[in-house]
């Protein structure tokens, strides 16, 4: 895992499964104003409002293709934040505020680790918002 986030162009190919976010959607971010920044953009002919350039934060960065233009970049915690949000559906978002609320509670903890396993939250996010230890979690749901 890296500290960077990174953007990256995504495939034109719909099928391809994980795109990231779209920095459209995450709005303004300070290091789009960078000289490298700039000039990575113009190297690929795009800007930040094109639907291709994507954002990831650091702990999805392996989940990028192998074949897809790359640039790391710093955000702000804030701006990291806002990327992680934008990214989670409304499912997961619930699901985020409900771990962040277990820190004070034990009530209800195998469900609602299963909850947030099911709703795709990353073990890692899990671990982070409710402070379990990974070893207490639950093996992943099969679908």
């Amino acid at each position: 895992m890296t500290d960077d986030a990174y953007l990256f162009l995504a495939d034109d190919v719909p099928s391809s499964g994980w795109q990231g976010t779209p920095v459209s959607l995450t709005g303004e971010l300070e290091c789009l104003q960078t000289p490298a920044v700039r000039a990575w953009l113009d190297a690929h002919q795009t800007d930040a409002a094109s639907p291709a350039l994507r954002v990831v934060p650091p702990e999805e960065t392996g989940m990028i293709s192998d074949g897809a233009e790359r640039l790391p970049v710093p955000l702000t915690e804030e701006e990291l934040e806002r990327v992680r949000r934008v990214a989670a559906t409304d499912q997961v978002a619930a699901v985020e505020k409900e771990l962040l609320s277990y820190r004070d509670s034990e009530e209800g903890r195998d469900a609602l680790l299963h909850k947030a396993l099911a709703a795709g939250l990353p073990a890692h996010r899990i671990v982070e918002l409710s402070g379990v230890d990974p070893a207490a979690l639950p093996t992943a749901p099969r679908s």
